[in-house]
């Protein structure tokens, strides 16, 4: 085995983990694979036996890269969004994701948590993902940022604070989340509104990415529960699945997906609800049932 042969395989053994890093810092299965191929290309051009800890000097170029893409994204510069859409979602069988996928949500990455990333300015996302998912040390951050390692650590105690205020900690245990969202599908196919109701929780957001335009948000029960009635013609074409590790729904009448549905049961309640059902991205995805 030559050099180059040996240099890619020794980068293979660290792509799971390069791509859990493009997947949190930019919430895109594709994006996340052009990061890490961009990190490949930086490597095969370096002089690799002057690194001396790979897998840190690829994770700061893939960090690096990531940085550069959402800073690219719309023109937004440093400034964090409002409304975001609905970040790719992992979906495998109830029974488990196969060893990719956990690497991917490996830190219960759901997709409440994924969209509240979406809002953080880049800097804070990157330091944030860095430090509190991968422990980077910010005095690695900080140059990246372009700061010093407090305003980096600053950077990612802001964060912090939206990532608690914004994506509750789901129930940990699969079979009570998989009790609700039995119960979210029989009473959504029986049109039952008041069922609806009480398996949501007073504070529940909808967020939908339907590919017309901005994602749709709405919140409190009632509002949720009639968008669920809304659900009832293709509730029969649902069934449970694992989206990013926690129990959700897949609807594809046909085999094909047309809706994914991401859910955060907290306390026996459904918090959020995540919907995918851009076409175009559901067809990118390639799911099928």
């Amino acid at each position: 085995m030559d050099e180059k042969d040996l240099l890619a395989e020794r980068f293979e053994a660290y792509r799971p983990h390069l791509r859990a890093v493009g997947y949190r810092m930019l919430g895109s299965l594709s994006e996340a694979d052009d990061a890490v191929q961009e990190a490949w290309l930086r490597l095969s051009r370096s002089d690799a036996e002057d690194i001396g800890n790979l897998g840190g000097w690829l994770t700061t170029v893939v960090g690096r890269v990531c940085l550069d893409m959402l800073r690219s994204r719309g023109s937004r510069g440093e400034e964090p969004l409002d409304t975001v859409q609905v970040p790719d979602p992992l979906v495998s069988d109830v029974d488990g994701a196969d060893p990719e996928q956990q690497a991917l949500v490996a830190d219960s990455v759901g997709l409440a948590l994924l969209v509240v990333l979406e809002t953080l300015a880049p800097a804070e996302r990157l330091a944030f993902v860095l430090h509190d998912m991968f422990g980077v040390p910010f005095d690695q951050i900080a140059p990246m940022v372009g700061r010093t390692p407090a305003a980096a650590r600053q950077l990612a105690s802001r964060a912090r604070r939206r990532v608690r205020a914004g994506a509750p900690a789901p129930d940990p245990d699969l079979a009570r989340q998989r009790q609700v969202v039995d119960a979210f599908l029989t009473a959504s196919r029986g049109g039952d509104f008041d069922a609806l109701v009480a398996l949501l929780d007073p504070e529940v957001l909808l967020r939908a990415d339907t590919g017309q335009g901005a994602t749709r948000e709405v919140r409190g029960p009632a509002a949720v529960a009639n968008q669920a009635l809304l659900f009832r013609a293709v509730a029969r074409f649902a069934r449970p699945v694992l989206v990013n590790g926690t129990v959700g729904i897949l609807t594809a009448p046909d085999g094909e997906a047309v809706a994914i549905m991401g859910l955060t049961i907290v306390e026996g309640r459904i918090r959020t609800i995540e919907i995918l059902a851009d076409p175009a991205r559901l067809q990118a995805l390639g799911l099928r049932t």
